[in-house]
């Protein structure tokens, strides 16, 4: 399991006052209103960030960080990650998962007749599509929903799947 989440990616500063905009790579951009800090990813270290205020514009999160008050002091984080440790993180509800954590997964069917590997996820808006490549080579495309995800174990690294009919056609 992954130690830090990501949940932004710097994309530029704005105004005057030191702020960056911040393009939220987590479900909710409000969660930004309950961060108290967050960790930079400047491809040396994870830099702690503590966070003086946050707006809201269109989908992007505003940030100001304490200490930083011009655009010149955070022009430096253009492009760079923002993470929070898993204790900062939201809480999940049931049958809920971090998508970090499911990515490299294996993959079984329920008769073990298909193999392979997590590799992405997409979100769709109805329902989440898990990306598996198959250890034949194909790619499947597996809707996220009770009936085809039978069981999530992180203590196997493993998927269980059922295979509606069709999914493999093709």
């Amino acid at each position: 399991m992954e130690e830090f989440l990501k949940v932004g990616i710097i994309s530029s500063t704005h105004g005057v006052r030191g702020e960056v905009k911040v393009f939220p790579t987590t479900d909710d951009v409000k969660r930004f209103k309950h961060l108290k800090e967050v960790l930079l990813d400047t491809e040396k270290e994870l830099l702690p960030l503590s966070i003086e205020s946050v707006k809201f514009f269109k989908q992007f999160a505003i940030l100001k960080f304490k200490g930083f008050d011009s655009p010149e002091e955070v022009q430096k984080f253009r492009g760079k990650a923002l993470f929070v440790t898993r204790e900062n993180a939201v809480k999940l509800k049931k049958d809920e998962y971090f998508i970090a954590d499911l990515i490299g997964m294996k993959v079984r069917s329920e008769d073990d007749s298909v193999r392979g590997q997590l590799k992405d996820v997409m979100q769709t808006g109805a329902n989440d599509v898990y990306v598996i490549a198959l250890e034949d080579g194909r790619e499947l495309l597996l809707p996220a929903i009770k009936e085809c995800v039978l069981d999530i174990s992180f203590e196997k690294n493993e998927i269980k799947i059922h295979l509606l009919e069709g999914l493999l056609d093709g």
